[in-house]
């Protein structure tokens, strides 16, 4: 009898990604994950264990079939796993780049017990790469049902659902605010970590299923949501997200250089000041900046102002780094950039010139004590240990909340009392008909777990359509 041959030996180490080097990276607004080439993807995807009761999949908000798209990876069926990511998930592009798969898929992998876990999110954007640059194959259109459903946001959960119930033969018209489809993936997240055009490349794919985009369309005020029911649709999407500044309340914000996150982000990201002077939208980034907050859009808003020609770039967070909620991968690509972090500091009141501009701030030292809801160790001030540090720019990044323009014109519709809109696990709200999902429903979380709530809310408005 013929020897079995031995498995070969695993290896325990993920495939780094090749990156720009920090130097170069921090004056560009080039992407700075390069991707794998086909050499690498070939040999992470096999480290996967294909386990015949998967962890993964389970970590996954949309439910990727993840051992059946790298199987077919492994075997050079890129066209394959291609098909296979987009039966569950219309951006792959996007989720490969900005998912925190560290946390949820990966977070399950069996290989993480032994070593590192599969790096699905970079095999993900790998076939979604590859993809695009031949052209996405676009599935057979099922037989149209004649029902009409209006998607409110352009953002990660209004494109889910879009798509989804575009494949189910719905009629979809997607209204956009912005003059751009993507939501915060073009507003908040900087080209450097999601180019415009991967965004503007999956959004051509969901129209090509079937679904129609009106973007320059502010639903609550050209219609509210009561008007779509009774004129042309059968249902509503609500996906608006949560696109106001939260501000901290101290003195001194209103000076100039003080900005909100929101608003220098969607200067540097919609107004295009990254390719200044090409387009004409300057803003003015001071020689110190200091950055309030520690969760990823802190870490855009910091890297961004280094690449717009800031010679010192200062974090400033109330918890340790341990707190931190920003990806792991994106503290780390700051500090290689020379991007500093310092801990357990809170703003009390912002310093100005005799001009009106800010020049310095004032903070308190913090120490932790116990956990509060979030699970986190609570920030307490230590008293007689206040400090001032110089700064001529600050972008505050305390986090971000609803639009009340659909809640207020909403007559019906229960809200929260932070602006969120209160619906189920399928996204049904208070009114028959009406769905949200997203951070107009969990207030500011990730891009994910809003497809993730799109998801839900399709297949519960695709029900809801038939039963009608």
């Amino acid at each position: 009898m013929a020897e079995s041959k031995p498995r070969p030996k695993i290896k325990k180490e993920a495939v780094a990604m090749p990156k720009q080097e920090p130097k170069a990276r921090g004056r560009n607004f080039n992407e700075v994950a390069l991707g794998y080439t086909e050499q690498q993807a070939l040999e992470e995807a096999n480290r996967c264990l294909q386990c015949p009761k998967p962890q993964c999949v389970a970590g996954c908000p949309v439910g990727i079939c993840i051992p059946d798209f790298v199987k077919l990876l492994k075997e050079g069926k890129y066209a394959e796993a291609a098909e296979k990511i987009k039966e569950r998930n219309a951006l792959p592009a996007i989720c490969g780049r900005v998912c925190p798969q560290e946390e949820q898929c990966q977070k399950s992998c069996i290989m993480g017990k032994v070593g590192e876990p599969v790096s699905i999110g970079r095999l993900e954007r790998f076939v979604a790469d590859w993809e695009r640059s031949r052209g996405a194959k676009i599935p057979e259109k099922v037989k149209p049902t004649g029902k009409k459903v209006a998607a409110v946001g352009a953002g990660p959960a209004g494109l889910t659902v879009a798509a989804e119930l575009a494949k189910l033969g719905h009629s979809v018209v997607i209204f956009e605010a912005l003059h751009l489809p993507g939501g915060v993936l073009v507003y908040g997240i900087p080209e450097f970590r999601l180019p415009k055009s991967i965004v503007r490349a999956e959004v051509d794919y969901i129209e090509k299923l079937g679904a129609e985009l009106k973007p320059g369309y502010l639903i609550g005020r050209i219609y509210t949501i009561p008007e779509m029911l009774r004129s042309q649709f059968d249902a509503v999407f609500i996906g608006t997200g949560a696109g106001l500044p939260a501000f901290m309340g101290v003195p001194g914000e209103n000076l100039g250089g003080v900005y909100s996150a929101n608003e220098f982000l969607i200067r540097v990201n919609l107004m295009k000041s990254y390719a200044f002077p090409i387009f004409d939208t300057p803003i003015r980034i001071g020689k110190h900046v200091v950055v309030i907050g520690g969760g990823n859009v802190a870490m855009d808003s910091a890297r961004s102002a280094l690449r717009l020609g800031a010679e010192e770039v200062c974090i400033v967070y109330r918890r340790s780094r341990e707190e931190m909620p920003a990806r792991q991968e994106e503290i780390e690509n700051a500090e290689e950039e020379g991007i500093v972090c310092k801990f357990l500091a809170n703003p009390l009141r912002f310093i100005g010139d005799e001009k009106g501009w800010v020049k310095a701030m004032e903070c308190v030292c913090m120490e932790l004590g116990p956990p509060d809801e979030s699970g986190r160790r609570r920030p307490i001030p230590v008293k007689g240990s206040e400090f001032v540090m110089d700064t001529d720019t600050v972008i505050v990044a305390t986090g971000r909340t609803p639009n009340p323009i659909i809640q207020s014109t909403t007559e019906g519709l229960a809200v929260t009392k932070w602006g969120t809109i209160v619906a189920d696990e399928n996204g049904k709200t208070s009114i028959e008909g009406v769905y949200a999902g997203g951070d107009i429903v969990t207030g500011e979380a990730t891009v994910i777990s809003a497809m993730g709530a799109g998801k839900k809310a399709a297949k519960a408005i695709h029900e809801y359509l038939m039963k009608k």
